[in-house]
């Protein structure tokens, strides 16, 4: 997931259907997200980007840093000040669907119907081909890729369904609040745990005045429920963000070598280390985690306050905001470190006043003995 400067955010999401996904090295979803963003001013012009890649590259390899060979393809969502578009692809072959209005979200399968956009100019007979489509009855992507039909998914209580369900709770009045709350959301399954835990999330406001700033939020760290959204705006001499990103092993980075995935680096970043520090005490801690977390969420609160102004009014000083993400990050590691440092005081003072207590009982103890 990102956003560029022209306001066109994309994310993107693994499915799965009749196609199989291939272990051979070719773009991965990561990969089209980027080069969408690099190369795209429009949302229609970042689907436009994506499948071009796709019909020339394919896509294809595994996702993660070991030989596991975890494959898949890719659902998008992208979207711009005017509009947004759901593409979903299976192999080479994809279709494309202009939202117009309401809400839409996308979670490993395929949510796009009959109402297409633009397609793959060679799809609809390559499903006739492989018998999934018989020509005549109207053409239902979902349908004729999935391994389900659509309504067997819409009935399945999946993640898709669930984060479905949040969006239209608040359809009408959805805000970046909103948003937050669903994406921390543990029991619909969107914030997700174990081993495919959510490993950053992102929220954007976009004003479709182009006088005024879109507004990103990350996290920069795993599960929102224990982190905080930062604010992020585009602007002109921004600096590197260093706290938030990973090291670099330039040549000697084991995915740059064949064979691959032969090692793994360490690729957690400042702010990464310190967040797996505070989750293991909030996860420890019940009471001093609940008070860590009330601290990361009113310095959230406080930002986003502060953005309100920049989305009501515009940005006057813009090189006011050159350190705006960075500042954020350091203000969250600051409220880190006084908790890990409260923290830490309380269990001095816990170990202390055990000793006493331990001691007291054997001076009773002594004392009886005589």
């Amino acid at each position: 997931m990102g956003a560029n400067e022209h306001q066109v955010c994309i994310g993107n999401e693994a499915v799965w259907g009749r196609e199989s996904a291939d272990g051979d090295e070719a773009l991965l979803g990561m990969d089209l997200v980027r080069l969408g963003l690099e190369r795209a001013d429009t949302a229609e012009k970042a689907v436009d980007v994506i499948t071009e890649l796709l019909e020339k590259y394919d896509q294809g390899g595994s996702c993660m840093e070991d030989e596991s060979g975890f494959t898949y393809h890719n659902s998008f969502l992208i979207s711009d000040r005017m509009e947004a578009w759901l593409l979903e692809t299976s192999g080479k072959h994809w279709a494309a669907e202009r939202v117009e209005d309401g809400y839409r979200n996308i979670s490993n399968q395929y949510g796009i119907t009959t109402k297409i956009d633009k397609e793959h100019p060679e799809m609809r007979e390559y499903a006739r081909g492989k018998g999934w489509w018989d020509g005549k009855t109207q053409f239902n992507f979902a349908t004729v890729f999935s391994f389900l039909t659509t309504a067997r998914i819409e009935a399945a209580g999946s993640r898709y369904c669930e984060g479905k369900k949040l969006l239209e709770k608040s359809n009408g009045h959805i805000t970046a609040e909103t948003m937050m709350d669903i994406l921390r959301d543990k029991d619909s399954g969107v914030n997700m745990e174990g081993m495919f835990m959510t490993t950053g999330s992102m929220v954007s406001v976009i004003p479709r005045d182009p006088s005024l700033p879109g507004v990103h939020y990350f996290t920069a760290t795993p599960d929102p429920e224990r982190s905080v959204f930062k604010p992020f705006i585009f602007v002109k001499n921004l600096l590197p963000l260093k706290e938030t990103s990973s090291p670099s092993y330039g040549a000697d980075d084991p995915v740059k070598k064949k064979p691959r995935f032969q090692s793994k680096p360490d690729r957690k970043h400042e702010l990464f280390v310190k967040h797996e520090l505070v989750a293991a005490i909030i996860d420890s801690h019940k009471e001093r985690g609940k008070k860590i977390t009330e601290s990361m969420r009113q310095l959230e609160k406080e930002n986003m306050t502060r953005m309100e102004e920049f989305l009501s009014h515009g940005v006057e000083e813009p090189d006011f905001l050159v350190k705006l993400f960075s500042t954020s990050v350091k203000e969250e590691m600051d409220t880190l470190l006084m908790q890990l440092q409260i923290s830490a005081n309380d269990l001095v003072s816990e170990t202390l006043k055990l000793q006493k207590n331990k001691t007291q009982v054997v001076s009773l103890y002594t004392a009886s003995s005589l």
